[in-house]
């Protein structure tokens, strides 16, 4: 007689196989749970701040149509398109066409697909920066204000940036954990650099296979446009395998501990294009460099208090719960990442021009004269009432500016409120016809406010403000 025992569990139910893979089951719900409450927000944000710039990259475009000077909004107009429309409008329609599981290729920060995924490290994070910094590559710099100035100044002048900042790439739903990188004869524009991942928890690649990290390798050759979204950004080297198994000769010769295993035809060989537009091929093959025999530097894990990934700007000697606000603000500035850094300078610059045209600009206005010349109690406490809520709403941006920088996460949360309330009031505005946007200061506030809604609605400035920072030994 065939069958089961009604007793025990029918290992053909999907049910009991997810239970003899409890880690698997927890991860494929854990994909499954709705978007936290936060990230909604962003998303919103993100939304209102994409039609706006849509709409104001419109509106220049027609102006410039109607005015001589339109040569010179040449740069404005790419600014905005490159910028802001083009990754936007890439992410929306990516998040509906694009999957969302591991299929051997990274997403770029505006969601389109990006470098290969040709890289695997068995070990921990203090034995994967040991091997790679005695294999002579460098980490890079987070992308903050001061970095990309220095990205920009060496790329100019031609001068050496060892650790110069890469542009992020998602996995697993985020930004690559850390990259490494070596320049090419002093050179900026030509380099060697890695991005690496850890994985998930009880996470297998497909065939069952167990690493735990990822890695995508290529070769910078030159900096250039992207293909896709007109903005200036580095050129890969087609071949990323040759990237790949010079990473992997490197890790090797640094330490006679590494291993390497290789999982043949780990993806069918291909070619195709990366965010940029550069076109690259593969074998498929994946190196999975071994490091658990590697025992790493000591002095490592005591500058960084035992996770060599750890900020080390976030714990410092002698900085205790008691440190002046100041010191805690500038360090802050230092570690934002760019978007953060320039929302705020953005909501600063549109808040003073505010602040100015409602008090000084007001008081030139014939009109505004004429209301204060009148003698009339209720219409001149109308209008300074009114003059005194935009005030006030410029201050407030202006505060809450001033919280972000300091990592505020309800500060930015409130600034984003503000900057959108301030976009669309303009929009109903020039739409029932009570403000005309030219070439003035209307529209350079509405442009400002939405560079900045879109800055601080980005994934950088939203794990930045949500990353808790690392407490002081």
């Amino acid at each position: 007689m065939t069958g089961t025992d009604p007793g025990l569990p029918d290992p053909t139910d999907p049910k009991h196989a997810d239970e003899q893979h409890p880690s698997r089951r927890r991860w494929a719900l854990q994909m499954q749970q709705p978007l936290p409450s936060s990230t909604v927000f962003d998303r919103i944000a993100f939304l209102t701040g994409t039609v706006s710039a849509v709409w104001l990259a419109s509106i220049i475009s027609i102006e410039g149509v109607r005015s001589p000077w339109a040569v010179l909004l040449f740069i404005p107009v790419w600014a905005i398109i490159a910028y802001l429309v083009l990754p936007r409008l890439h992410r929306l329609l990516s998040d509906l066409y694009v999957p969302d599981y591991f299929f051997g290729r990274t997403r770029t920060g505006d969601g389109l697909l990006g470098d290969p995924v040709n890289l695997g490290v068995d070990g921990t994070a203090a034995q994967l920066d040991d091997v790679m910094t005695r294999a002579g590559w460098h980490r890079a710099d987070e992308i903050t204000a001061a970095s990309t100035w220095g990205i920009i100044a060496s790329t100019l002048t031609r001068r050496s940036y060892p650790t110069a900042p890469v542009s992020p790439l998602m996995l697993f739903g985020r930004r690559h954990d850390v990259a490494y990188q070596q320049e090419v004869a002093g050179n900026p524009k030509q380099r060697h650099h890695v991005r690496f991942w850890h994985c998930p928890p009880g996470w297998l690649l497909p065939g069952g296979a167990k690493t735990d990290w990822l890695g995508a390798g290529t070769y910078d050759t030159d900096v250039g446009l992207s293909l896709f979204t007109l903005q200036v950004t580095h050129r890969i080297d087609e071949n990323t395998d040759v990237e790949r198994d010079f990473v992997v000769q490197s890790a090797c010769d640094a330490d006679p501990a590494v291993r390497v295993r290789l999982l043949h035809d780990f993806t069918t060989g291909y070619h195709s294009r990366n965010g940029g537009g550069d076109r690259f091929i593969t074998d498929g093959n994946l190196p999975i460099i071994d490091v658990t025999d590697v025992r790493p530097a000591p002095d490592t894990a005591a500058e960084t208090g035992g996770d060599p990934l750890a900020d080390p700007a976030a714990a410092r000697p002698g900085e205790g719960p008691g440190e002046s606000l100041r010191t805690t603000a500038e360090r802050s500035m230092r570690r934002a990442p760019l978007s953060t850094f320039f929302a705020v300078g953005v909501v600063v610059l549109g808040g003073l021009m505010d602040v100015f045209g409602l008090t000084f600009g007001a008081a030139a206005d014939p009109n505004v004269q004429a209301v204060f010349a009148s003698g009339q109690a209720a219409d001149v406490a109308l209008l300074i009432g009114v003059l005194g809520f935009g005030v006030l709403i410029s201050l407030a941006q202006l505060l809450m500016a001033w919280s972000t920088l300091r990592r505020g996460r309800r500060s930015r949360a409130i600034l984003m409120v503000l900057l959108a309330i301030g976009v669309l009031s303009t929009a109903i505005d020039y739409l029932d016809g009570t403000v005309t946007l030219g070439f003035n200061g209307t529209l350079l506030s509405a442009s400002l406010q939405c560079m900045a809604l879109l800055a601080l609605s980005s994934e950088s400035a939203g794990a930045w403000a949500r990353r808790r920072s690392v407490p002081s030994n």
